[in-house]
């Protein structure tokens, strides 16, 4: 009876493991499903939508958010990149890359025997430190300085499509947030600007219009 229960207690030990090994499989899967649309030379992705609709783009974030992820795992991902998309508007397709590359190694040291909780624990002192030294190399950028806005902008814009039109649409983007946003705030609602699509224009035909009614 007792080596029956030993026997048992033993095998389920083994399905913690299993369990983590699917998710890192599953999650970086995305990530390497993103990986090659990074960067001002990534590769543009022809994506079928669920409604019959053709989309090319190399925005993380509308590529992963019409993929069909049905693990949980691989859906936390593009949750990840939702919520890189709404809070700062950019870096979705590195978030994705990054967590794929932390989970990659993760996997090597779950494979060394070291203990996934030491492991988060680790993380956690490496994301401090490594705040510590991003606050250090940054610096405060004031909203009256609209050129500086304008570059960010422009940089934003070097690995998407339209690329080629940064110097038209950067400072439209920058007037445009810099009409809704308050002084004293540290984000903007993107719900209050309002974009409208018409076909048979180019891009080139792109305006911002003041206060429309």
């Amino acid at each position: 009876m007792s080596a029956k229960v030993s026997n048992a207690t033993f095998k389920n030990k083994e399905k913690p493991q299993e369990v983590r090994k699917a998710n890192i499989i599953a999650a970086r899967a995305v990530a390497d499903a993103v990986r090659t649309s990074l960067g001002p030379k990534g590769m543009d992705k022809m994506i079928k939508t669920g409604r019959g609709e053709t989309i090319i783009s190399n925005d993380g974030h509308t590529i992963l958010k019409h993929m069909a992820v049905l693990h949980p795992a691989a859906k936390m991902l593009v949750d990840l990149s939702g919520a890189q998309d709404v809070e700062a508007g950019d870096g979705t397709t590195s978030v994705v890359v990054i967590t794929g590359a932390l989970l990659g190694a993760a996997e090597n040291l779950l494979n060394k025997g070291i203990h996934p909780t030491l492991i988060s624990e680790s993380f956690q002192k490496a994301a401090e430190r490594s705040c510590q030294i991003l606050l250090a190399m940054s610096h405060k950028i004031s909203l009256s300085d609209r050129e500086v806005l304008i570059k960010a902008a422009n940089t934003s814009l070097s690995s998407k499509i339209v690329a080629q039109h940064s110097s038209l649409l950067g400072p439209i983007a920058v007037d445009s947030v810099l009409k809704v946003v308050k002084p004293e705030a540290n984000n903007v609602d993107l719900n209050d600007i309002r974009l409208v699509k018409k076909v048979g224009g180019t891009i080139d035909d792109t305006e911002m219009i003041d206060e429309l009614g």
